[in-house]
């Protein structure tokens, strides 16, 4: 394993020097006043540190899964990894095929993403054109709004373990209590469990796209509202005439973050249910079985399926929403 890290690592260096040396003899070719190549050295060596650190972190975990796909790679044998072909990933459609627990994990994950997606960029929406309009307090609802993003998921799940609990002293059965509700085991039962989750998930992640909501509304010219105006436009003709065009862009870059972010959910469930198979996901199965169970290799393969349809559907979601000339 550290021979080919090393490997890698010699061919990145090599990519990234060979790409410095390219890049500055263009620009000294393109340039009309006198180039100085100490200073693009001195700008290339201060990238440096975050290029290694991408490298280290992001680059090298990735090919290593990649390779690991195709291997039997277990855990606590380093030492006794084979290639094995598309085994795992034959492996992977048998469980689906048979409703094993990475099915129940594939149906939860697209849930959870059908509920949040949606919820989410509509309550970001609806967050930002209240506050975008000008009157007191505004600043400090943006501060409230956004205060849940900045809290940890895992403070964010207990936070909602106690407002959820089954007990009668629990926060939301002591509300319905008052209106003759019986207490309920929110989180034990499939019917409200996944549902609590998406409102506990697009609650905490609301108050980020808001704020690039805001950016979006911002950068629209306040000319636009005034000839809607004069044009007899009411408040809906004016967001779907010059709101809703002028943060498509914005909308598509927080449809697909958010999009992808779903697809990963694996912190809540973990916390507030465990493993159980009604709120199961495709990430909380991985991480069972490449840490839990500490098969490596098959982990890894589910990892590469996974990328693969996110990727995919990534690509549909940008060419049905681009804009067009």
């Amino acid at each position: 394993m550290t021979g080919s890290a090393l490997i890698i690592a010699a061919v990145f260096i090599a990519i990234f020097v060979a790409f410095a040396v390219y890049d500055v003899l263009i620009a000294k070719k393109r340039s009309h006043k006198k180039y100085k190549t100490g200073t693009a050295v001195t700008a290339y060596l201060m990238l440096l540190p975050a290029v290694v650190l991408a490298f280290l972190f992001i680059l090298l975990p990735i090919l290593y899964s990649l390779g690991y796909a195709f291997t039997d790679y277990y855990l606590l044998q380093p030492n006794s990894i084979s290639f094995i072909g598309f085994d795992n990933f034959k492996q992977v459609f048998e469980e689906l095929a048979k409703g094993g627990t990475i099915y129940h994990a594939l149906i939860n994950t697209a849930i959870f993403v059908v509920g949040v997606v949606p919820l989410q960029i509509g309550l970001a929406l609806g967050l930002a054109l209240f506050v975008n309009k000008p009157f007191k307090g505004s600043k400090i609802f943006k501060v409230c709004f956004f205060a849940p993003v900045v809290i940890s998921l895992s403070v964010t799940s207990f936070l909602w373990l106690q407002i959820l609990s089954p007990s009668e002293t629990g926060l939301l059965n002591s509300l319905l209590g008052v209106f003759g509700v019986a207490p309920h085991d929110w989180l034990r039962d499939p019917v409200t469990a996944m549902p609590c989750i998406i409102v506990l998930s697009a609650w905490q992640g609301c108050g980020y796209q808001m704020l690039i909501f805001l950016s979006g509304l911002s950068n629209i010219q306040k000319s636009l509202y005034e000839a809607a105006a004069l044009d007899g436009a009411g408040a809906w003709h004016k967001f779907t005439a010059v709101t809703w065009p002028g943060l498509r862009s914005t909308f598509v870059y927080i449809l697909i973050t958010v999009f992808i972010g779903a697809c990963r959910i694996l912190t809540q469930p973990m916390l507030m249910t465990g493993y159980q198979n009604h709120t199961v996901t495709l990430s909380y199965y991985m991480y069972q079985q490449g840490y839990t169970y500490r098969w490596v290799g098959y982990s890894s393969a589910v990892a590469l399926l996974m990328t693969i349809v996110i990727g995919t559907i990534t690509l549909i979601q940008r060419r049905a929403f681009r804009e067009k000339n």
